[in-house]
């Protein structure tokens, strides 16, 4: 099957990128390394090619937008503010999730989810099929470009380009503002632990937004960011991963999303084994978890208790650039999910020590911005 291709393909191969496949797309994965494309966003900043993400939109009347969504999703949709975004799974029947997405509020009649590059089809398909009334869900992702703009120094470089100050932004908040004569959708929310931006344009505003923020960027350190770097900041940040740390099975409790899991007065998909599983703990539970010694761990490593009794697996891992140790999330029996459990990875045959992590692994500066 052929990969899709972003708009901005021809300049990633330009700038020297190493291209792979990814969710059925051709992207980057690489310019010209990925510890130091990584190192520059965690002290400088990174962009990143976003655009194979989807934006579906979903218009109509408030009652209806919020039946379709608070029965669909495991977080509280009504209480969102104009302007807020927020975390949000979308469930399916028994449970699992079709996809973690953010929900963007424009007003009480139109709203706007932000899906995983291989999942937005499936998203927008799950939505129709319960849309009721004026509802109406339309996948836009054809019409929309997506940039990521991270790191402690984004905030200025954006404003520069921007010609106006974004401190009125708050963290997991967006605005629309004016640029070359179109409306775009600037939002304070990212993928890596760092301060910044997902900018919303047109295609071809995009494919300039790109240059126009590499050339202003550059004396500050900016640099594009492929999928390499990419995964290293997530995991970094604990961020889960569709199809390693969440999928259609696992509830957003055992995926360690719990957080974003409320109660609601309409029940949503697979209401009372998700409650269940936050009020009485689940079986298994997603966590992160260091290396306490020399190795790397990668993806689907066994993990066993000190008694070498199986309780789980690695779901993503590598060594990180900032910490410069072994790092990943683990999906582990519930027993040993507790913060500096010792667990023992097997890698290439030997069982190597390492604790569980419940904190992020690194304190970014996404934390430093108050809005």
């Amino acid at each position: 099957m052929d990969l899709q291709k972003t708009a901005l393909n021809e300049k990633h191969r330009q700038l020297g990128a190493k291209m792979v496949p990814f969710g059925g797309w051709d992207m980057p994965v690489q310019y010209t390394g990925i510890i130091q494309e990584h190192l520059s966003t965690r002290t400088d900043a990174g962009l990143f090619d976003v655009s194979h993400m989807g934006e579906i939109f979903i218009t109509g009347a408030s009652e209806d937008i919020l039946s379709l969504l608070e029965t669909l999703t495991c977080n509280t949709v009504s209480t969102m503010k104009d302007g807020q975004v927020q975390y949000n799974a979308v469930l399916n029947e028994t449970g699992g999730l079709v996809d973690d997405v953010t929900i963007y509020k424009f007003s009480a009649e139109k709203y706007m989810i932000c899906s995983n590059a291989s999942n937005y089809p499936a998203v927008t398909k799950h939505l129709q099929k319960y849309q009721k009334g004026t509802c109406r869900v339309e996948d836009q992702s054809h019409i929309w470009h997506q940039l990521a703009l991270q790191g402690p120094k984004a905030n200025a470089i954006l404003e520069s380009v921007l010609k106006q100050s974004l401190d009125p932004i708050a963290y997991y908040h967006f605005q629309e503002i004016t640029y070359k004569s179109e409306t775009i959708i600037v939002s304070r929310t990212g993928y890596t632990g760092e301060d910044g931006f997902e900018i919303y344009t047109s295609v071809p505003l995009g494919l300039q937004l790109w240059d126009t923020l590499l050339q202003e960027g550059k004396s500050s350190g900016l640099v594009p960011v492929g999928l390499g770097a990419r995964d290293t900041l997530r995991l970094e940040a604990k961020y889960p991963l569709y199809g390693h740390e969440l999928n259609e099975e696992w509830s957003p409790v055992e995926s360690g999303i719990g957080f974003i899991v409320k109660e609601k007065t309409l029940p949503y998909f697979g209401y009372e084994r998700i409650l269940s599983d936050k009020k009485n703990s689940p079986k298994r539970k997603i966590v992160g978890i260091q290396l306490e010694e020399p190795g790397v761990m990668r993806e689907n490593y066994p993990i066993f208790a000190a008694d070498e009794t199986p309780i789980g697996k690695t779901t993503s891992g590598t060594h990180s650039p900032s910490c410069k140790v072994s790092l990943g999330l683990a999906i582990l029996d519930f027993d040993y999910t507790k913060d500096q459990t010792e667990v023992f990875v097997e890698i290439r045959g030997q069982k190597k020590k390492a604790k569980v992590h419940l904190s992020p692994f690194i304190k970014g500066s996404v934390r430093n911005h108050k809005g």
